[in-house]
Parts: C-alpha cells; sequence; structure tokens
C-alpha cells in the first residue's frame, strides 16, 4: 500500500470529519496544544498531562465498546496491570541505558498479553453483550482485591514492593537517552509534549485503522455478527484483536501515570475507576474517536473541578451526566451537537454562480 492510499485511510466512513475545514480546525487545535505550555503556569501543564494520560484509555474502549460494540468494563485492569509492571520493572532495572523505556514497552505489551488470554476465553468461549461487562468488571474487582491485600513483606519482587492498599511508589520517571545526558521526563513541558506527541500518533493510527478493511469488517461484526460470519468473517478474531489493541492502550494510560505520579494503588481499579471511563467515552459519544476524545477531555476537567470545590456531588453529578446523555443524546453529546452542526452547515444555500 502506498503512502497516499494509507493517509486516505485518515478519513473514511468510520470517523466523523473530513476535508479541508476539519483538518484545519484540527491543526488549529494543535497548535493552541503545542503553544499552551508558553502561556501556562506549570501546575497547569502537568495537570493536563494528566488528563493526556487518560486519553489513551478511553480511545481504547471507543474502539472496543463504539466499534466493536462489546462493552468491557476491564479497561482499568489493563490500566492497573501496566502500571504495576512498569512500577516492579523501573524499580528493579532503574533509569540508566533508557531502561524505563524498556520498562514501558514490556509493561504494554504484558497488559496486550493478559487481554489476549483473557479475551481469548471470553470470544472463543461465545461471551458477548451484557456477560462481557460481568466478567470483565468482575475481572477488575478481583485483581482489585488482589493487590489490596499484598500489604505483607513477602509480596515484594526484586526490590520493588507491591504494598497492599498504600500503594506502590518511588519507581523512577520515564528517562530518555539524549546527547549531553539523559533527559527525566518529571510533570513538567517536556512530559507534557511527549505525551501530547504520542496521543496525536495514536489518534491518527486509530482513525487508519477503523478506515481501514479490518475496521469495517469490526463495524460490520457491530452490527450484525451473524451476517459476517456468514461471510465468511471469523468474527472471533477481530473481537480478540481489537480488544487486545483498545486494553494495550488502557495499559499505555496506566504507564504514562504511574511515572507522571511515580505512584500506583488498587483503588486505580476499583468499582468507581472502572465505571468512569464508561461515562467519559458514552458523554462524548462511543461511536467516533473524535467525540470519544473530545467528550474525556471535558468530562475529566469537570470532574475534577467536582472534586476540587464539590468532592461531595462529584459522583453523583458524573452518574446524572450518564442518565442525561442515556436519556437526550444516546449517542453521545458531543456526537449530537456535531450531528445538529452537521445538518445545519448542509442546509447552507449554495453560492449563486457567478456570470
Amino acid at each position: 500500500m502506498s503512502l497516499k492510499s494509507t493517509l486516505r485511510l485518515l478519513e473514511g466512513p468510520q470517523t466523523l470529519g473530513r476535508g479541508r475545514g476539519f483538518w484545519s480546525g484540527f491543526g488549529l487545535i494543535l497548535a493552541a496544544a503545542l503553544a499552551y505550555p508558553l502561556f501556562a503556569d506549570g501546575f497547569d501543564v502537568g495537570n493536563n498531562i494528566y488528563f493526556f494520560n487518560y486519553l489513551f484509555m478511553a480511545l481504547g474502549l471507543c474502539l472496543i465498546w463504539g466499534y466493536g460494540g462489546a462493552l468491557s468494563f476491564g479497561q482499568t485492569a489493563f490500566f492497573g496491570i501496566a502500571a504495576y509492571a512498569y512500577g516492579v520493572l523501573s524499580i528493579n532495572l532503574g533509569s540508566a541505558y533508557g531502561l524505563t523505556l524498556f520498562s514501558l514497552v514490556a509493561a504494554v505489551a504484558i497488559s496486550a498479553l493478559a487481554a489476549a488470554a483473557l479475551g481469548y476465553f471470553l470470544f472463543y468461549g461465545g461471551i458477548n453483550g451484557v456477560f462481557l461487562g460481568i466478567v470483565t468488571l468482575s475481572v477488575t474487582l478481583v485483581l482489585e482485591r488482589f493487590m489490596s491485600q499484598t500489604a505483607g513483606p513477602e509480596w515484594t519482587v526484586g526490590t520493588a514492593r507491591l504494598n497492599g492498599f498504600n500503594g506502590m511508589g518511588g519507581m523512577p520517571a520515564l528517562t530518555v537517552p539524549w546527547f549531553g545526558g539523559p533527559v527525566t521526563l518529571y510533570p513538567d513541558v517536556t512530559l507534557y509534549y511527549v505525551t501530547l506527541a504520542l496521543l496525536v500518533i495514536c489518534y491518527l493510527a486509530l482513525r487508519m485503522l477503523v478506515n481501514s478493511r479490518f475496521g469495517n469488517v469490526v463495524v460490520a461484526l457491530r452490527e450484525n455478527p451473524l451476517r459476517a460470519e456468514m461471510c465468511g468473517y471469523d468474527i472471533r478474531k477481530y473481537q480478540l484483536a481489537i480488544f487486545v489493541i483498545g486494553s494495550a492502550l488502557a495499559g499505555l494510560s496506566g504507564v504514562l501515570y504511574t511515572s507522571w505520579g511515580t505512584y500506583i494503588t488498587p483503588s486505580s481499579m476499583g468499582m468507581t475507576a472502572a465505571a468512569l471511563p464508561i461515562i467519559w467515552v458514552a458523554v462524548g459519544g462511543r461511536a467516533d474517536l473524535t467525540t470519544a476524545l473530545i467528550g474525556t477531555f471535558f468530562t475529566l476537567i469537570v470532574f475534577q473541578l467536582l472534586t476540587v470545590h464539590a468532592s461531595q456531588y462529584a459522583l453523583i453529578v458524573m452518574g446524572a451526566l450518564l442518565v442525561a446523555t442515556v436519556l437526550i443524546a444516546p449517542r453521545g453529546l458531543v456526537a449530537g451537537l456535531a450531528a445538529v452542526i452537521g445538518r445545519l452547515v448542509s442546509r447552507r444555500p449554495a453560492k449563486e454562480p457567478q456570470p
């Protein structure tokens, strides 16, 4: 496949937004994001890195749920698996010679392998629909309970102590080998740009994936699995592949979050944590990567503001937001707004031809 035909996959029937107008807006938003650290203070820059960290998990859930039609409550399980794997590996290997980057890749691979093992039994065992959500939620809660009881000194891997419900800390931040000395990615401007670059790469790569033949088959099995199977596609293979990719993105979120805060606790896999990604993606619009991304970003901001200024109401408001979304705009608030704008633009009268 040529580069030109590959780039054409950035637009297609499985993604909203196309043409010069959409990409001009994308360029303006990206330019604003690049310029943001020049005008913001260090706290706000670090705060935005925190938001960016969770967007990878939201994109993964959008892929599994919105495109694949499989509601998974297991995103935080793979978030936690990769986070703890990064903690164990980075504490034991250290940060010299770029070994934290190796720990990042290995931790994401471990979460992907865990997803492949779980997904194999789920999809090849014929578990779908609401039962898929129940099983993935159960796995998440079992992992959270298991990690909470690892407080004793016997739960030590090399020099890394799991530390039970108190959480694991002390892992090094990501360190990149560089000319003149390694660069440690503390939660500041450098990490902001690295995380933003990763986010843009993942977003564009996922657009090409869902607009490819693979993505068309995934959407076809979401719409009618029996028909897709009768057309000769092994739907279990596609379901497993999309589950692994989405879970690996959750794992990437877990690693970036852990390296950002150098801390991880079992509560990151608890019931509340498992439910929040569902709300983020549902509010934005689960059937499109762009709406899920925008909805998640703004929902995270609202949730943090509520947590700071009205913590007792934060979860209540999130629950009400989910209910309102289901009742008013089942396809998502951002997706609904995009549809309204699209209708208004399409009704705009055409310009009179010049004589």
